[in-house]
């Protein structure tokens, strides 16, 4: 009941985390392809109410004219829209769904011992959530001492590639590869929902209070503000991809996975980087050849080799029952069993293994995602031997 109840759990808190996810992400591109694609306004009424560029768009059968000030209008409106609580909640669940499905299961998802040997699992937990602190305490302080200084934008980016590689590199070497993954994008989000929270809104809020105390706004909180947003961009397809990682063993089991993450965000980055351009009325292919070029490199660079499991299962004379039994009871079991049965399956009866049959051949011998971080030590003949008996029918 207990395993039930958490399969729900993490069924909602994931289900929460796409919706706000969404909204957030959508929000966040509407607004960049805002930006670049608003035009100065010719109308002197315009120019002189402070407004530095619009645009026209249909969209749903209507007509919109929206319009950008620099730094602030000249007279605060009655009503004003914030968007924050889109990022607010998307950090939110995302870290529940993290504390759920990791930190309460530590020793499954988050612990390999063949990448590092932990002491305790609350030793784990502790380093895992310094990490997602440090991403940001780094980020941070790289922006406010390089941002404003000349061609900051790209000594900025720079930098901040260089830790993004740093703490890759130590992700993967200290904890499981499916987690080190996710613990990257999520300290890249963690950082992004931060901007939002520790910069772009307390900016907007002191330019209103400055208007509110007849003051002229402080022009370094929309700059400061605009910097932020636009990393925030830069950072979201690669933090999708390491969200979707976990379902892809190839990559977060490679032997050099941390590089094969960085790789892959860095695809992610100049496909970003196109639509950006894009927005800007220049169509510039070259980042997209870029990111196809390492994305078909990372794809021919971990192609699996001819299957010594396939190999060894073409001469394995298909194993009984019997003979499967026991790499079942000493593998799988005991994460399927008639106490616990993680996503709902159960192999602890020669009915249940038949039932589940594809599932084991899938995970144990395909994928070769099962035994997770192979905690059980599962041998390449055994894999062999479950593929030959999956293959001569898989009678209990």
């Amino acid at each position: 009941m207990e395993t039930y109840i958490l399969d729900w759990i993490n069924l909602l808190l994931r289900w929460l985390h796409v919706i706000v996810g969404i909204a957030w992400i959508g929000a966040s591109f509407y607004f960049v392809w805002l930006d670049n694609s608003l035009v100065k306004p010719t109308d002197p009424a315009l120019k002189d109410k402070g407004v530095d560029g619009e645009l026209w768009a249909v969209h749903g059968g209507g007509f919109y004219n929206p319009q950008k000030y620099m730094v602030a209008p000249k007279a605060l409106p009655e009503h004003l829209h914030w968007f924050y609580w889109e990022s607010y909640w998307t950090w939110m669940s995302g870290f529940a769904l993290f504390v759920t499905l990791y930190l309460f299961n530590a020793q499954t998802f988050l612990i390999d011992k063949n990448v590092y040997a932990w002491g305790s699992s609350g030793a784990a937990i502790a380093a895992s959530l310094v990490y997602l602190l440090m991403g940001w305490v780094v980020y941070d302080a790289i922006c406010r001492v390089f941002g404003q200084k000349k061609n900051g934008d790209l000594i900025v980016g720079v930098l901040v590639f260089l830790y993004v590689i740093a703490a890759t590199y130590i992700a993967c070497h200290f904890f499981a590869g499916r987690a080190a993954f996710l613990l990257t994008g999520a300290m890249l989000a963690t950082a992004m929902s931060a901007n939002v929270l520790m910069v772009i809104i307390p900016g907007q809020k002191k330019t209103i209070a400055a208007m509110k105390a007849g003051l002229p706004p402080d022009p370094a909180h929309p700059m400061r503000a605009k910097q932020r947003s636009v990393h925030n961009t830069y950072f979201t397809l690669p933090v999708l991809f390491a969200m979707l990682s976990n379902h892809y063993s190839f990559a977060y089991s490679a032997k050099y996975n941390w590089l094969v993450l960085v790789l892959i965000m860095l695809a992610s980055a100049l496909i970003r980087q196109f639509f950006v351009v894009k927005h800007k009325g220049r169509w510039d292919y070259k980042y997209w050849a870029i990111a196809s070029a390492i994305l078909i490199g990372v794809a021919v660079w971990l192609a699996p080799a001819p299957s010594k499991t396939s190999a060894v299962a073409a001469s394995v004379k298909a194993p009984t029952y019997a003979e499967i039994k026991p790499i079942i009871e000493a593998r799988c079991a005991m994460c399927h069993n008639a106490q616990v049965q993680m996503k709902n399956v159960a192999l602890h009866t020669p009915e249940l293994v038949a039932q589940h049959a594809q599932n084991v051949y899938q995970q144990a011998v395909v994928t070769r995602a099962m035994p997770m971080n192979n905690s059980t030590q599962i041998t390449e003949e055994e894999r062999a031997q479950l593929a030959a008996w999956f293959k001569a029918g898989a009678k209990p």
